[in-house]
């Protein structure tokens, strides 16, 4: 499942993004479940500019099964409106989600919410 949505006010805001600054918008995209950004949960696989500069975005979910996809999809769009003109989103299952790929940040985050990991 792949969605492609997303346009920037300005056509050429996205020129020379780089990836660290996308990567760090992205902390804003939460988790619905969690209540920790994906980032540092570890959801999200990949990021790359294709040839015609559309942001490809790998990710995953902790669970094939979540029904939770089109919530972060639209938190995405929200978090890159002003950094990429286009993105497309794809949904990837391997290697499985696993608890060791949270961050140390995404640990704590996941501490002072309540959770014992």
């Amino acid at each position: 499942m792949s969605s492609m949505t997303g346009t920037a006010p300005d056509a050429s805001a996205h020129a020379a993004r780089p990836l660290g600054e996308i990567e760090e918008a992205l902390k804003d995209v939460i988790d619905p479940e969690l209540g920790v950004n994906i980032v540092d949960l570890g959801l999200l696989y990949g990021l790359r500019f294709s040839d015609d500069s559309v942001l490809d975005i790998d990710l995953t979910l902790t669970t094939p099964a979540c029904p939770l996809t089109e919530i972060l999809e639209a938190q995405i769009d929200e978090a890159l409106k002003d950094l990429v003109e286009n993105h497309i989103i794809t949904w990837v299952w391997t290697p499985p989600w696993g608890p060791e790929r949270i961050t140390d940040d995404g640990r704590d985050q996941m501490r002072a919410l309540g959770f014992n990991i």
